[in-house]
């Protein structure tokens, strides 16, 4: 049944409200984006020092073979994976991207779930493992816009103590990575044992410092900080590509609601005339029964 021309209005109105609220939340999220790119920006400087401090220092380690509990590879009994989403929805395929990435790695390199930990950051995340019963040993929601370290603190270094009290063995974080606001990419980065540092960039790199107390002693304090910041550049980054996707998919939506408010408008004025004309009709109809 053909709607009526209130019905219509009715549609277009809300409609255009709906355009309204998408449009500001993607003008919100743009904000947002940029003042993150500034902060991943920033990190990336903080981070590139710390990394070359770090092959620097254990470039002697990887050559002559480290007695550090997070340098050593041991035998992977568990694996635990930080999964990172966001608390909420409309930020687009953002969320689905990455745990549809992360279920499809567990099936593949795992045959059980006693081979692996969840550490979910994001309530999206966190809903998504135990609604599939898949045990989340910790988890982390409420992370602000432009989360500090202050903030995931907590996570982070529990992360980090958990793989030196050998609860796992490994430790990978999972996230989407910011290309642009138009791109992300699924990655899986492995955090501990720290092993992807190169052994020639290291050793290209050496410089001979005077060390105090010395080397050990300053790798005992310097890795587990240099391991807690890269799992918390991957969280600016992350945060960053959420904010890149919830742009997108409100732009995408206020789009939508532009074409359904078109589509809307035709229609409505095509009723119109239709009820003109039959008006007409009837008149003229009248005029020459009277005659």
């Amino acid at each position: 049944m053909p709607a009526s021309l209130n019905e219509i209005k009715v549609r277009i109105a809300s409609t255009k409200k709906t355009s309204q609220i998408t449009g500001a939340m993607q003008m919100v999220s743009a904000a947002k984006l940029t003042r993150s790119e500034q902060n991943a920006k920033n990190f990336q400087v903080y981070a590139q020092k710390v990394r070359a401090m770090t092959t620097d220092l254990i470039g002697s380690e990887l050559s002559e073979g480290s007695n550090n509990p997070m340098l050593i590879k041991r035998p992977v009994k568990k694996t635990g994976y930080i999964v990172i989403t966001s608390d909420k929805g409309l930020v687009g395929g953002y969320n689905s991207t990455i745990l549809k990435a992360v279920m499809q790695m567990l099936e593949d390199d795992h045959d059980n779930q006693d081979e692996y930990v969840i550490i979910a950051l994001g309530g999206m995340g966190a809903d998504f493992f135990k609604a599939r019963d898949i045990n989340v040993s910790y988890e982390l929601r409420g992370l602000s816009d432009q989360p500090t370290f202050d903030e995931v603190r907590k996570i982070v270094n529990k992360s980090v103590s958990l793989y030196q009290n050998e609860l796992f063995d490994e430790l990978y974080v999972c996230y989407n990575h910011h290309v642009n606001s138009l791109t992300s990419q699924v990655r899986v980065e492995k955090m501990l044992p720290i092993t992807d540092l190169d052994e020639n960039e290291a050793t290209s790199h050496h410089q001979e410092f005077e060390l105090e107390p010395d080397r050990d002693t300053i790798l005992e304090q310097l890795l587990p900080q240099y391991a807690e910041s890269m799992i918390y550049g991957s969280i600016i980054d992350a945060k960053t590509a959420e904010h890149a996707a919830g742009m997108a998919a409100m732009q995408a939506a206020t789009d939508n609601a532009k074409n359904v408010i078109n589509d809307l408008t035709i229609q409505y004025n095509r009723a119109r005339q239709a009820a003109i004309t039959q008006e007409i009709t009837e008149i003229v109809a009248g005029a020459s029964a009277l005659e």
